[in-house]
């Protein structure tokens, strides 16, 4: 199938011009820019073109498809399991403008890593309408687990995450700590990292409900912005002494990003991800009501003063991503599990779906954040830094035709009535947006159009990645 978009105007990280794009066998073929201002290829109209689908993109923006790096789609969780599928959750990231995304295999502790690896590929093979890949999780460390890990990253990942939190679950101890990292500097895999500390978690939480604060409310305080400096502190250390490229994942405080930053000052390789929710929500979503179990997550919501930290961040490049950690759990079933006892409510905010509107909105539309480091943050880091560059996150002749024709022009309103996600909520329900997606192409095929979904449930590929050393 061959598409041609016509008169939009191409941003990317590093140009912004009005150009006619020819795409035909899943990638850009050809770039024909409109503007006497760029000279690094030849002008001229794509005129006589016999394309299957052609788009006038006049008066909208033609970004490269976004891409989330991390999410959560089949989850295994306190008890019980997220609720999106691939199919519900990749009709979502369409309609949103999100092309890619790159999800945690989370296994438990006594699983065999390659087991399952090969289970969440089962759950994700012919089953989603984009293109996806997975960060391979280190829950446990010991000899056959490394072999594993060794021919997981044989078979084409090139990340792996860990966590300094959920302590008997996921968590691991030093010793694993300081043998992943290894491991990964030699194999030339980047780290994902949940930064908290797991023993303070966990006595916090007991003091708390011996003194009987069982709500939501109380999420916070078992988890204040300490406790995820100190997470931080202590990965900025291990990856000091291995030399491995570390990327901590749900930054969501001022207290944290400053530690990541004086890593960075040492010369550790370290990148930093934040997550829209906590641009847009602080903690008193999570107040003072069960309600609030609807917002619970980790690290939790902050102090509404670490919001400007963090869009700040952002736009100066100390924050390289912006993600969603989606995690979608019904508050009328499963958030209730936690209704006498805050450290039993599934962690995780839905937001798959509106993460790249909302940014726009919140971001461009606000002048807080530059349209060109709206798309780097959104789309070109996560491939770089996860080895999809230029085939993803780029508009550029060879990459793969994954587009967003997006009308900026469009206003509407957030609601769990119309979204696609599979959960019985939005947090941020009622909140306006200014531009949403005209069209969404998927390898040069459309897949969602003015909010509907139109694509094919088994047409995204599982990407494979080589290592790679940022």
């Amino acid at each position: 199938m061959s598409l041609l978009i016509k008169n939009g105007e191409i941003v990317t990280p590093d140009e912004r011009y009005v150009a006619d794009i020819y795409c035909e066998n899943e990638t850009i073929s050809r770039i024909e820019p409109k503007s006497a201002s760029r000279t690094d290829s030849s002008r001229g109209e794509i005129d006589n073109v016999q394309a299957d689908e052609v788009i006038d993109a006049s008066g909208k923006h033609v970004f490269p498809g976004f891409i989330d790096p991390h999410v959560h789609i089949y989850l295994p969780f306190m008890g019980t399991y997220a609720k999106d599928t691939h199919e519900t959750a990749s009709r979502a990231a369409l309609v949103g403008g999100t092309t890619t995304f790159i999800e945690m295999i989370c296994p438990a502790r006594g699983d065999r890593p390659l087991e399952a690896f090969e289970l969440w590929l089962d759950k994700a093979q012919g089953k989603s309408a984009c293109d996806c890949t997975f960060h391979m999780g280190v829950t446990r460390y010991d000899e056959q687990a490394e072999q594993d890990f060794r021919e997981i990253v044989r078979r084409g990942l090139s990340s792996f995450k860990i966590f300094l939190a959920y302590k008997g679950a996921f968590g691991i101890d030093d010793r694993e700590l300081y043998a992943t990292l290894s491991l990964a500097k030699k194999l030339g895999v980047i780290v994902t990292a949940h930064c908290e500390n797991a023993d303070l978690v966990l006595e916090l939480q007991r003091k708390l409900l011996a003194e009987g604060k069982t709500g939501p409310e109380y999420h916070y305080w078992s988890r204040p912005p300490v406790v995820e400096a100190e997470g931080v502190r202590h990965l900025m250390t291990f990856a000091e002494l291995t030399g491995a490229h570390v990327y901590i994942v749900h930054t969501s405080c001022e207290e944290a990003l400053n530690e990541a930053m004086r890593g960075k000052a040492r010369d550790v390789n370290v990148w930093v991800e934040t997550l829209i929710q906590y641009l847009l929500l602080d903690r008193t979503a999570a107040e003072p009501n069960f309600e609030g179990a609807k917002n619970v997550m980790s690290p939790p919501l902050r102090d509404k003063k670490n919001q400007e930290v963090m869009w700040k961040a952002l736009a100066d490049g100390s924050v390289a991503t912006l993600a969603t950690d989606h995690a979608p759990f019904d508050y009328e079933t499963q958030k209730q599990m936690g209704r006498d006892d805050f450290t039993k409510i599934p962690n995780g905010i839905p937001s798959l779906e509106d993460r790249v509107n909302l940014y726009y909105t919140r971001g461009v539309k606000s002048g807080k954040i530059d349209i060109q480091r709206f798309v780097d943050s959104a789309s070109t880091q996560a491939a770089k830094l996860f080895g999809l560059y230029p085939r993803k996150g780029a508009i550029k002749v060879g990459s793969d035709a994954d587009l967003v024709v997006y009308d900026p022009n469009y206003r509407g309103m957030i609601s769990a009535k119309t979204h696609q996600m599979n959960v019985d909520y939005n947090s941020f329900e009622g909140m306006q947006i200014e531009g949403r997606p005209h069209v969404v192409t998927v390898r040069g095929k459309i897949a969602a159009r003015d909010g509907t979904f139109i694509g094919e449930i088994g047409r995204g590929r599982l990407l494979q990645r080589e290592p790679c050393h940022h």
